[in-house]
């Protein structure tokens, strides 16, 4: 534990209480695997599509393998029995890895394997980081320390984003983004493995998480596919907000700022909405924030300017981890012993909505950058699914 201790305050540092340190190594393994592994091409897409010959067309197929990727993974968590703190620290260490990767090389069909593994890794590390740290933070009792551990997504969101935004003001190109961001990824993974050697009562946690079954229900199948609409809801801006800002200011960089802007939302959200997850409940909670999704997802659509993208940055920065929180949470209760396998039910349903976004708006918009059809049945389905929870909500 001292070892814990002295990474977090240094060598001749006070003891820190080893909640607190767990929560913090699971906030930096989030912001990993989220923040780069995930979403780093979100604010570099604009940047390959200036210097790297890409175009439209072709980053909705990167972003689309990437989804495809968490998809695999996702799946594969559901039956590959491993130790939950082995597939942390391979997946961190894949990300890192791949990340660095994109910058090395100029090939299309490179960079489509490359965020295929990413994807791969970042469910990986999800699901196992969230069965983690709900197992290793319960007997704390602090909620205050899970919002901490999830705060890492927006955290590595606008890490990211504020590192791209640095990058172009020196005039770099997106490779050395790429291949910056990629070794950010390997000296964070360098920093926190030492807390993954799965200590005793973690250890035993992760045995039982990796093999405990769920026993499926009408409830969980609910929970699923609920997770799957968001996952739907959400990709169309979590992807081209930065484009659709670009579009509504063209020739400014304050459209650069949109993503560091979602990420900083997600983390004041992720944190404020700990306690009140234990106050409204998992499930209404998970409501609220797709109808508050679903509002800013909208919001583009009744006036397509610079303000109005940037309201949207900032709802759907602010609910997506709240309803991962939620979510997570609210397997964890459903399924008991289970809740891996739920969760990671789960998760793949939230990437095959994320599969199908990029998709949609790909079949939608053609050649042009058009995302209305898009955000129109992504907000729809946002409020439907709201429905399906309020519902079981009422008859709990």
């Amino acid at each position: 534990m001292s070892s814990i201790n002295q990474a977090i305050l240094g060598p001749g540092g006070k003891s820190s209480p080893p909640p607190l340190a767990y929560a913090l190594a699971g906030m930096a393994a989030l912001a990993v695997a989220m923040g780069i592994g995930r979403f780093a091409f979100t604010p570099i897409l604009p940047m390959m599509l200036q210097d790297a010959g890409l175009t439209i067309g072709s980053g909705r197929w990167l972003a689309s393998a990437n989804y495809i990727g968490y998809l695999i993974g996702a799946v594969a968590a559901m039956f590959v029995r491993i130790r939950i703190e082995t597939s942390i620290r391979a997946g961190l260490l894949a990300i890192a890895l791949t990340t660095a990767a994109m910058g090395l090389s100029t090939m299309t069909a490179a960079w489509l394997a490359l965020r295929l593994l990413a994807g791969i890794a970042s469910a990986w590390v999800l699901i196992s980081l969230s069965a983690w740290s709900l197992e290793t933070l319960a007997p704390s009792r602090r909620p205050f320390l899970v919002g901490l551990t999830f705060a890492g997504v927006g955290t590595g969101i606008a890490g990211a984003g504020l590192v791209c935004i640095a990058l172009t003001t020196w005039r770099a190109g997106s490779a050395l983004a790429w291949q910056v961001l990629g070794a950010i990824a390997l000296g964070i993974t360098a920093l926190i493995w030492r807390y993954f050697a799965a200590p005793a009562a973690s250890r035993a946690a992760g045995e039982h998480a990796a093999g405990s079954a769920f026993r499926w229900n009408a409830d969980g199948l609910r929970l699923v596919c609920c997770y799957g609409a968001c996952g739907f809801g959400y990709i169309i801006p979590a992807t081209f907000l930065p484009l659709m800002a670009h579009d509504a200011l063209p020739g400014s960089s304050v459209f650069a700022w949109s993503w560091p802007l979602f990420g900083a939302t997600s983390v004041v959200a992720t944190l404020t909405v700990a306690k009140l997850a234990r106050r409204l409940g998992n499930r209404p909670l998970w409501m609220l924030g797709h109808c508050v999704m679903a509002l800013g997802i909208a919001l583009p659509l009744w006036s397509p300017g610079l303000l109005a993208i940037l309201a949207a940055a900032l709802c759907v920065g602010g609910s997506f981890m709240t309803v991962t929180l939620a979510a997570m949470q609210e397997a964890k209760q459903v399924a008991a012993g289970g809740a891996r396998a739920l969760m990671a039910a789960m998760t793949a349903a939230f990437a095959l909505g994320q599969i199908l976004g990029p998709l949609c708006v790909a079949t939608t918009a053609g050649g042009r950058a058009d995302f209305s059809s898009g955000l129109i049945l992504a907000a729809t389905l946002l409020t439907v699914s709201a429905g399906l929870l309020f519902r079981r909500t009422g008859q709990s």
